[in-house]
């Protein structure tokens, strides 16, 4: 099965980490958040990714080219450009397969869809969406059966967001009793871990978010709903970026299922 990981954004809430890269290259611990997704999908045994690219596009494309060079000891002769991986590196190989699509500077997110559905195999019943910029330890094997139980054209993972103020627990006496740090909401959100039939693809348009194709298919009933109560993150600013860092330097790091 495929996943599109939708990596085209610019991410402009993250300018002090993406006015260089993009926002799927922002790092967590010593490895880029989209090669965190990556590795939740691989836990799974399912490595074959479609990457829509867009702002800085080159930049993902130049770390998995060279991702063995960066992590190994290595010797190359500058005239033949021949390399030599030495055995004692510390590097691990991924077992990834991706294909890297170009799909615009402009487009939005539902013509980025759009534009990676060519290498969706035909055999392939089902395709994979997911966000270049949320974790969870989400169960990906559990989701696509619901998927497929429900027999709707699209799944998708609900979540609850958490507030970013603190919330505060009074007596009678307006007293304060309990003091609760961001705490989470009882509102589910779209969690960005999304499954979908083939014929899904007739709901995305040009010039249009993939949210858009989520409420065509809500009024027809063709959309399920996949509660997921644990884990879930999402970076949208530098505060979250710092966030989820001190989360992996203190070894907590629920997403990452394959540890």
């Amino acid at each position: 099965m495929k996943v599109i990981i939708l990596c085209g954004g610019v991410g402009t809430r993250l300018k002090e980490e993406t006015e260089y890269k993009p926002k799927p290259m922002v790092y967590v611990g010593n490895k880029p958040i989209l090669w965190h997704i990556m590795k939740i999908f691989s836990h799974y045994q399912i490595n074959d990714f479609i990457l829509a690219l867009g702002y800085k596009a080159d930049y993902i494309k130049d770390f998995f080219l060279n991702q063995k060079s960066f992590s190994s000891d290595f010797t190359l002769s500058t005239k033949t450009h021949k390399t030599k991986y030495h055995s004692n590196s510390q590097s691990t190989t991924d077992d990834f397969n991706i294909t890297f699509v170009d799909t615009g500077l402009e487009a939005l997110t539902g013509e980025r869809i759009l534009k990676c559905a060519k290498y969706i195999p035909k055999k392939d019943r089902d395709f994979i969406v997911a966000y270049g910029d949320c974790v969870a330890d989400i169960n990906i094997d559990h989701l696509i059966k619901f998927h497929r139980k429900q027999n709707t054209i699209g799944t998708t993972s609900g979540v609850h967001p958490r507030t970013k103020y603190g919330r505060l627990k009074t007596n009678n006496n307006n007293i304060v009793i309990s003091f609760e740090e961001k705490p989470p909401l009882s509102d589910w959100v779209n969690g960005g871990f999304m499954v979908f039939k083939r014929e899904a693809l007739k709901f995305f348009k040009k010039d249009e978010m993939d949210y858009e194709s989520l409420k065509r298919l809500t009024k027809i009933k063709q959309l399920s709903l996949y509660h997921h109560e644990k884990f879930w993150f999402a970076i949208d600013t530098y505060k979250e970026l710092e966030d989820i860092n001190k989360f992996w330097n203190t070894n907590y790091h629920p997403w990452a299922v394959w540890k």
